[in-house]
């Protein structure tokens, strides 16, 4: 395909704005769809996953989103293979339509307490169906700015994309709050809570009208007219020279890092806040409202830098910054929402004895009394230590031994709320405070602060992505080989990110332990990304110099 045939067919500077805003808007609509659920994640608990053991609960709300993350890998191997053999405009026109249909839809279904079972299978099913739709939108809208934009200017043009998808996010927000101003508190909690999914019917019009204005990429119609299509864009994504070492580098390098970083600064910081932490809900939404609103103009900073830099240079720069700042910030974030919480673990920690203690949080209840009392204990948000070698008589370690400082309680014979209320007010005695929190006007800037910390750690590595990516790989395949490494990073390794989190965190009694996950990945996506990225400033795929150019003649 020569650079003759792709220059008959560039677009004027108005029809690359059209290109950008579109692809944009149509982003910003379809992420605020899929992070509409998480947004409303308590709510959609009660109303389809109800279960006594509240952090089960929660376990299975985190397990419904990541379903749909698990299916965005399918998705992308689906809409890949359509998008380089059919064009990129149609395929995510399809895409689009299919995530505001199953977002409204889960508006639509009747609580676990009317249709039992049917519900939660119900919702599963169209977070599939939104996996699939979200596995084909990414791919297709980062690639289509990106063979419009010029050469020089990629990076900041698709870093419109990159900011959309915190910008679906700061959407889900501001309706939820909309909504809730204008719903009554009870009302919202029994019905008001489905008004945000069914307002995507609208957003979908909109987004359908914006796209079917646009016309095709341009490398696609030179592909085209020159018959240089993928026969089969899967096959080719996996035989292509080269091309296995580059979706390996996608994969853990690029999306294994920038994916952990954004769900750990967004929605493991709202779990944080709204958790442990017992912030306000209301008050979460709007903190994260203004940090995500911030941080958006991160990633165009950083997508505009990287046309000068390189697209390595930022992920590197970002990944390092993360594995040094991601425990810090959340420590002061902490300190700030809840100082209380920090003094009370301090001046009264709480310890339970026992040789065989052990706490399922996947178990609607639990065997013993030792793992009812940590059952307890966790869905409080109160940390905790066990000491296997402290208990006394067997009786007392079966009724479950706990001491918060000096003070040491056995219980035994209780019923479930008798010992949920026991242990509270003992709590309570010893200086824990279990009210919602509204810290002082300060010490929210300050949270705000460092969530916009947690924001630029994501634009460094995921403001320069969209170009990256498109330039990684060969034109032909260019739509399903990006796509393939993408969804799977993101699908497993962010979208399991704040079910693994919440799991380490209900197994361990430590608010913080979750962490961990994020750091281990980082850290090894960023000796990936160090050895497999390109260095110096960005190349087209066909000017690279490790990579053979692209070939109309291989089959």
């Amino acid at each position: 395909m020569s650079d003759s045939a792709i220059a008959q067919h560039q677009p004027s500077d108005k029809e690359v704005r059209l290109v950008i805003a579109a692809s944009s808007a149509g982003t910003i609509f379809e992420w605020y769809d899929f992070f509409i659920y998480g947004t409303l994640a308590a709510l959609i608990g009660a109303a389809f996953f109800p279960s006594d053991n509240e952090t089960l609960q929660t376990l299975l709300v985190w397990a419904g989103f990541a379903v749909g993350f698990g299916f965005r890998p399918l998705g992308a191997i689906l809409f890949g293979f359509l998008g380089d053999r059919l064009g990129r405009k149609y395929t995510f026109l399809v895409t689009v339509t299919l995530m505001g249909i199953a977002t409204a839809g889960v508006g639509l279904i009747p609580s676990a307490a009317s249709i039992g079972i049917a519900a939660p299978i119900i919702v599963i099913g169209l977070r599939i169906l939104q996996g699939l739709a979200l596995g084909g939108e990414y791919g297709g809208a980062a690639i289509y700015v990106a063979e419009h934009a010029p050469p020089e200017k990629r990076g900041f043009y698709t870093s419109f994309i990159q900011a959309s998808v915190v910008g679906g996010f700061v959407l889900s927000i501001i309706v939820v709050l909309l909504c809730r101003s204008l719903i009554p508190p009870d009302d919202f909690a029994a019905w008001g809570w489905r008004v945000p999914f069914l307002v995507s019917i609208i957003l979908l019009v909109i987004s359908l009208w914006m796209r079917l204005k646009l016309s095709e990429s341009p490398v696609f119609k030179a592909m085209k007219e020159a018959g240089e299509t993928a026969h089969n864009p899967f096959v080719e994504s996996f035989t292509y020279p080269g091309n296995k070492k580059r979706i390996f580098v996608a994969l853990f390098g690029v999306t294994g890092v920038l994916t952990t970083i954004w769900y750990t600064a967004f929605f493991s910081g709202m779990s944080f806040l709204r958790g442990p932490m017992r912030m306000d809900d209301q008050l979460v939404e709007i903190v994260l409202l203004i940090a995500g609103t911030i941080s958006m103009s991160f990633y165009l900073l950083v997508g505009k830098w990287s046309d000068r830099v390189g697209r390595r240079k930022p992920i590197i720069i970002g990944a390092l910054a993360s594995l040094a700042l991601l425990f810090p910030v959340f420590w002061g974030m902490g300190s700030l929402a809840n100082p209380g919480l920090a003094r009370s673990s301090a001046e009264a920690p709480v310890v339970v004895e026992g040789a065989e203690c052990t706490y399922d949080p996947f178990a609607e209840k639990q065997s013993t009394q030792c793992g009812r009392m940590l059952a307890d204990l966790t869905a409080l948000g109160v940390s905790y230590s066990i000491d296997r070698n402290a208990c006394g008589p067997l009786d007392e370690c079966a009724a479950g031994a706990w001491s918060i400082g000096d003070q040491t309680y056995i219980y035994d014979g209780l019923d479930d709320a008798q010992r949920k209320a026991d242990v509270k007010a003992k709590l309570e005695a010893a200086g824990y405070d279990f009210a919602d929190q509204t810290p002082p006007l300060g010490s929210i800037i300050g949270i705000i602060g460092l969530l916009c910390v947690l924001g630029m750690l994501s634009a460094l590595t995921y403001g320069s992505v969209a170009a990256l990516l498109s330039e990684m790989f060969p034109p032909r395949i260019r739509y399903s080989s990006m796509s393939i490494p993408y969804h799977i990073g993101a699908g497993y390794l962010g979208g399991f990110l704040p079910l693994i989190a919440s799991y380490i965190v209900a197994t361990t009694g430590n608010a913080y332990s979750g962490l961990w996950y994020t750091w281990v990945v980082v850290a090894f996506g960023v000796v990936i990304a160090w050895w497999g990225l390109p260095s110096g400033p960005p190349r087209d795929f066909a000017d690279s110099h490790d990579d053979p150019p692209v070939s109309p003649a291989m089959p």
